[in-house]
């Protein structure tokens, strides 16, 4: 700014020299201002400079004969973006549709993204009818404005489990290592209405004649399920696939390393673990098959499930007080890892 001001006293001092002193000035100062465009082509402007500009643009009509920093159209630029600014300032905000809200933008993206087949007039509805004013075109513009849209694949999937647990079932593999140092596959297949295991066994050699053989056992006869949900274990071949359609189960496989997908029979592995596995040694084929029976024998009678509001796979009844003086007992399963309590009358 203090340089702008010399500027102008400078230049009110050209009013009161001699015609050829201030000739003689401008061509020393012209040769100058080659000089430096020659070391820096194009040096910065500020505002003041560009308010400099627009006001000799309109004061003085041979300003572009003696423009050396910028091109006459960056000039003519500058005025009309101070022309806009300026009606912009004058015009204010006197009216108009007012604008959306934060709250109201964000409960669209919302809906939106928790809905992603709804278009403008079912969200518009719903905003209706939480009591929101907003126009229909106002959402279909703010729609636009997000762009394409895709549903989470994640949350399709818990729908369809949701819908049809009553008809799902699930069979997987998980392995536990031998005092010897051998895999053993541990084969199950778990119902998702009440979480029961409907088989379980083991073997060594996981072929797919074993595993047909087990569904065999599973599903002995004609069985109220009708979706499957299996993993892409290759061992789950095309005879496997084959005889599950032939039995009227329609198979289901979880996407590539997607365990989330078959994530009741993932937690089911997760229990046994924890609760006998960890703790144990398996000796070999018979032992665990027998350690796996027990668990699956208390896991659906004893063992209480949050999803199942408390209760057990086999649904435990409630047993209320006894008497007075009957005491609460301690019944131990799976070699005392875990307990069952209930009441007995004092003798």
């Amino acid at each position: 700014m203090l340089a702008f001001m010399l500027a102008v006293v400078a230049a009110l001092r050209a009013f009161i020299r001699s015609r050829g002193d201030t000739a003689l000035e401008v061509l020393a100062l012209r040769q100058q201002l080659a000089v430096l465009k020659r070391q820096r082509p194009r040096p910065p402007l500020h505002a003041i400079d560009r308010l400099f500009w627009t006001t000799l643009l309109r004061l003085w009509s041979h300003w572009a004969d003696v423009l050396v920093l910028v091109k006459p159209e960056t000039v003519v630029a500058w005025h009309r973006a101070g022309f806009r600014w300026y009606w912009r300032w004058r015009s204010g905000c006197r009216g108009g549709r007012p604008q959306i809200t934060a709250e109201i933008r964000g409960l669209i993206r919302r809906l939106a993204q928790e809905n992603p087949d709804w278009g403008a007039p079912k969200i518009h509805g719903e905003l209706q009818k939480l009591g929101l004013v907003v126009s229909e075109r106002s959402v279909a513009r703010y729609l636009q404005r997000m762009g394409r849209r895709r549903g989470d694949p994640g949350k399709s999937w818990l729908a369809f489990l949701e819908n049809h647990r009553e008809a799902l079932v699930a069979f997987d593999f998980f392995t536990v290592p031998t005092i010897t140092f051998q895999l053993l596959y541990c084969f199950f297949v778990i119902a998702h209405d009440r979480r029961r295991i409907l088989h379980c066994n083991v073997t060594r050699y996981p072929t797919a004649g074993w595993i047909v053989q087990q569904l065999r056992e599973a599903f002995p006869e004609a069985c109220p399920y009708r979706y499957v949900i299996l993993d892409r274990d290759t061992k789950f071949d095309a005879e496997v696939i084959a005889f599950l359609k032939a039995t009227g189960l329609q198979p289901k496989r979880t996407s590539v390393q997607s365990p989330w997908q078959n994530g009741l029979a993932e937690r089911w592995v997760g229990s046994c673990r924890r609760e006998i596995l960890d703790h144990v040694i398996a000796l070999n084929e018979a032992h665990l098959r027998r350690l796996l029976s027990a668990y699956v024998k208390y896991y659906q009678e004893d063992r209480i499930h949050d999803a199942l509001e408390k209760d057990t796979p086999h649904r435990r009844p409630v047993e209320p007080k006894p008497a007075g003086n009957a005491s609460v007992v301690c019944m131990p399963r799976l070699g005392g890892l875990q307990h069952r309590y209930t009441w007995r009358e004092a003798a």
